[in-house]
């Protein structure tokens, strides 16, 4: 299975020239925990970093820093791990497993950003196959009853 089947195409993006504050209200507007730092090239646009909620109160909040005087720039995770939309789920997950995260954005093979893939999408979708599996044993089984009594 392609990552593609499983990645949420409405990642939340920012830029890194904006404040951390500004960020911050991002990510309680749009109900996210991540934003992908984007550089607009050639009319695509690139993944160049990652902010989480925990990057923000590691790394600014407990240092006593002030948000709004330090860039998401500043703050993010540089040269983030992305995974490109062909790729196979496992690899992906393989990867995401060697880097230590939980989310990964997905690019085309040009690089531009088209969603990301997050270990909780992955395990949600599985399970819904699951589910599904188990209804279609199930269905086997009654149809067996009614045919063999």
């Amino acid at each position: 299975m392609a990552v593609n089947v499983v990645c949420n195409p409405n990642v939340a993006t920012v830029g890194a020239g904006q404040g951390v504050a500004e960020a911050a209200a991002m990510m309680r507007d749009q109900h996210v925990g991540t934003l992908i730092v984007v550089e607009p090239r050639g009319g695509a646009f690139m993944p160049v970093g990652i902010l989480t909620d925990r990057d923000i109160v590691v790394g600014v909040i407990a240092k006593g820093i002030d948000p709004d005087a330090v860039t998401v720039g500043d703050t993010m995770t540089r040269e983030p791990l992305t995974v490109r939309e062909d790729s196979s789920l496992e690899f992906a997950l393989r990867e995401m497993r060697r880097y230590g995260v939980r989310r990964a954005p997905v690019v085309r093979a040009n690089g531009d950003l088209v969603g990301i893939v997050a270990v909780d999408d992955v395990i949600q979708h599985l399970a819904v196959q699951l589910s599904r599996l188990a209804d279609l044993i199930r269905v086997e089984q009654d149809a067996e009853l009614r045919t063999r009594p």
